[in-house]
């Protein structure tokens, strides 16, 4: 696990310690975030990433091809930076966790 955690801090990602959250881990870097499942082993199943901003994360969607953020009574179009940015984080994350 430490090796895993040593490739994420290469990369600029980090552990963010939420108190209470038992059975996901948070990781993130810039406004980029996801959870990641606790399992015995370390790391199981990693969700789906977004971006933290005031109205919580929010989940990258696409309508008539063109991407947006949406959360909870908010959505705004998405740039090609935030896409691109996104989709690098969650890259990233999954081939440092994942690798042995």
């Amino acid at each position: 696990m430490t090796v895993r955690l040593e490739r994420l801090a290469a990369l600029g990602i980090e552990l963010v310690p939420i108190p209470g959250l038992e059975r996901h881990y948070v990781f993130a870097r810039g406004s980029c975030a996801t959870l990641v499942e606790r399992t015995e082993a370390g790391f199981g199943r990693i969700g789906t990433a977004g971006i933290v901003t005031d109205y919580g994360i929010e989940m990258l969607v696409w309508r008539n091809d063109k991407p947006y953020f949406v959360a909870k009574r908010h959505e705004r179009a998405a740039t090609e930076e935030e896409v691109a940015a996104l989709r690098q984080f969650s890259f990233d994350l999954e081939g440092a966790l994942r690798a042995c």
